[in-house]
């Protein structure tokens, strides 16, 4: 139980840093509530059409691709990490050909979905 101290002061600490700032935030902000202030801002201009403007499809399907290949690239930097230690034992040529068969694979994902045009946005 002594091991975790140290990690309960500093989940303590930040709790009451947190605090702090949030109640010295509030005590210390300026409370005048003008229109100007009080109105919608949109980078800088007036916001345009109705709140509830539907997207494209595409819009989302880019975005979750661009998720599903993101989280598919991360698995490479584990590999690289271990893949020295491994090469050391004799196992470096195996490594190589079952990440060339990892990236295959995405590079046929990358051609379906290129292909099936959903990365086109028009």
């Amino acid at each position: 139980m002594n091991s975790y101290i140290p990690l309960l002061m500093l989940f303590a600490f930040v709790a009451l840093l947190g605090g702090i700032i949030l109640a010295l935030s509030h005590l210390l902000s300026p409370k005048k509530y003008l229109a100007e202030k009080m109105r919608s801002y949109e980078c800088g201009f007036d916001p345009l059409g109705d709140s509830r403007h539907r997207f494209s499809v595409k819009f989302y399907l880019v975005a979750m691709l661009f998720i599903l290949f993101d989280v598919e690239v991360v698995f490479l930097y584990p590999w690289a990490v271990t893949f020295k230690d491994f090469a050391k034992q004799g196992q470096g040529p195996f490594l190589m050909v079952e990440m060339g068969i990892f990236l295959g694979i995405l590079l046929i994902g990358l051609i379906y979905v290129y292909a099936r045009k959903a990365l086109d946005w028009k």
